[in-house]
């Protein structure tokens, strides 16, 4: 007896079904090729050869003769069947040990394992040696009953709906706060611009100055320390870093949690803390009744929450509208098919439903006019037209007579046909496109793996930076006063030195750390 093994070669430059046609029909030519089957949408070819005649290498080196890139697959594991299914009927370990003896004896099955206390079994094999249906047949002839582990056939996990209501939640809630305090931010600047033209025209002293600063509407203290910019800003803010932050808080604390340092973790580090300090800030001066009013940073939050919450919501959109078009393509996938077995010349003997997964390389299946492929296969009998627009996009039917393939998901139109199953189960074109598109989007752009990689950096780095410039300005100020004084303006007199260093090297740091946030910005 000839031995015969098997080997897998990626394949790559296939356009179309003819092109599938073109490798198979010339590799069966070849000597010791016993039989090969080529996967359009894997760009996978599946070769069974004579290693006493042919190797792998020279099989690829035909198919690149034909003008297709191949390479020969290491890991052969690819093409093992994998079965779950759910065993009733299990009173002990005994049982367990029965099923998984029996099992490995037989021929085919590669690798099994049953789980007594989920009742489920798990077992992979060969699909050229057995099948799922013949496996099942083993442990019922054992005396427990069998079924698949059914799969979720709905794309339910691939709904982004409630992300996407989050996300416009929260931008439109930032945005709705934002709005007043950039308005309040813009005329603050004219004021001020204003302020320092008159400045230099009119060589005011600088107690003039402060009492026209203080004219300004918004500068106006309703109490002593609280002016209407500060007591504005802060109303605006508040509901923005409650609503609007509320999933990045989330999102924070759980990867704080696995030790990591994202993008959440900055936006809300910045946020909490300008918020924080300038509330602190104003209330410090409420306290001392401070005549001129501080620096606070109440404007940060909102704008940084804006931005990101739309970057956010725009992501998951648009995630959400490949998602629809990967649900629509899973309920394309049949559900059930009619395997027959037919005597000799063809006689039909007889005929079974069976769940499309238990359907085996090699069956004979039956499609009926208006039914729905459930594998890819040959046709071995009868002729009809077939409507493939929903995997091809070709409008018009296709004719279809012994010998053409055909795709699962495919709708069989006026004929019944018979076909011989190619491509089962998560080999068929169907579910290579539904895995594509699924792989697409799981997978990260590389861009994106950098950013997230700079981000883990990033966020330690300027939390870093923020100390080591609080620690600097302190260090300094007790070394040389004079240049604090020189860059905190407006300080409060009655203040120990002491007190106006820590409070100027805080405000450094702060300011480092808000500046750094909407560095995140440019990550996103």
């Amino acid at each position: 007896t000839k031995t015969i093994s098997k080997c897998y070669v990626q394949v790559t430059g296939m356009t179309c079904a003819s092109c599938v046609a073109n490798i198979e029909r010339n590799l069966r030519r070849e000597d010791g090729i016993h039989s090969i089957l080529v996967a359009l949408m894997a760009g996978k070819a599946e070769v069974r050869y004579n290693p006493a005649v042919i190797h792998p290498s020279a099989i690829a080196e035909l198919i690149r003769e034909l003008g297709f890139g191949a390479t020969v697959m290491e890991n052969c594991a690819e093409g093992d069947g994998v079965l779950e299914l759910v065993v009733r009927g299990m009173t002990c370990a005994s049982c367990v040990h029965k099923i998984e003896s029996t099992l490995m004896k037989t021929n085919g099955v590669l690798y099994c394992s049953v789980a007594l206390a989920t009742n489920k079994a798990h077992i992979k094999y060969d699909p050229e040696a057995i099948g799922p249906r013949d496996v099942i047949q083993v442990i019922k002839d054992l005396g427990f009953t069998t079924s698949l582990v059914k799969k979720d056939r709905s794309a339910s996990h691939l709904d982004h709906k409630q992300e996407i209501r989050q996300w416009k939640r929260s931008f439109v809630v930032s945005l709705v706060f934002c709005i007043p305090v950039m308005g309040l931010m813009i005329y603050m600047m004219v004021m001020e611009s204003q302020l320092s033209d008159a400045h230099a025209h009119h060589n005011m002293s600088s107690e003039e100055m402060e009492a026209l600063h203080s004219s300004m509407v918004l500068e106006y203290q309703l109490l002593p320390g609280l002016s209407v910019m500060n007591f504005l800003s802060f109303l605006l803010c508040v509901p923005v870093q409650v609503f609007g932050g509320w999933h990045f808080y989330i999102q924070a604390s759980r990867a704080l949690r696995h030790n990591t340092a994202n993008m959440d973790v900055l936006v809300v580090l910045a946020t909490s803390i300008a918020f924080l300090y300038s509330f602190v800030i104003l209330l410090v001066a409420m306290a001392e009744r401070a005549k001129v009013n501080p620096v606070t940073f109440f404007d940060t939050p909102p704008m940084l929450f804006v931005f990101i919450s739309l970057g956010r919501w725009l992501e998951h959109v648009a995630k959400g509208k490949t998602s629809e078009a990967l649900a629509r393509l899973i309920s394309l996938q049949a559900t059930e098919a009619t395997i027959v077995t037919l005597g000799p010349d063809n006689v039909l003997l007889s005929e079974e439903q069976v769940d499309v997964e238990l359907v085996q390389r090699g069956d004979i299946v039956k499609v009926v006019p208006g039914g729905k492929f459930p594998v890819d296969g040959r046709v071995i009998e009868g002729h009809s037209m077939v409507d493939e627009s929903l995997i091809t996009g070709e409008a018009m039917p296709v004719t279809k007579k012994p010998g053409n393939t055909v795709i699962a998901g495919s709708i069989n139109q006026n004929g019944s046909l018979l076909i011989s199953a190619t491509h089962v189960g998560a080999d068929t074109t169907l579910s290579q496109i539904v895995k594509l598109v699924e792989e697409a989007q799981t997978s990260k752009a590389p861009i994106q793996q950098f950013a997230d990689k700079l981000s883990g950096y990033f966020v330690p780095f300027i939390v870093a930076v923020s100390v080591v410039t609080l620690f600097a300005w302190i260090i300094i100020g007790f070394v040389d006063f004079e240049i604090v004084e020189k860059y905190f303006l407006g300080y409060n007199k009655s203040l120990s030195p002491a007190e106006v260093i820590l409070r100027f090297a805080f405000q450094a740091s702060i300011t480092v750390l808000c500046i750094a946030c909407p560095c995140s910005l440019g990550l996103a």
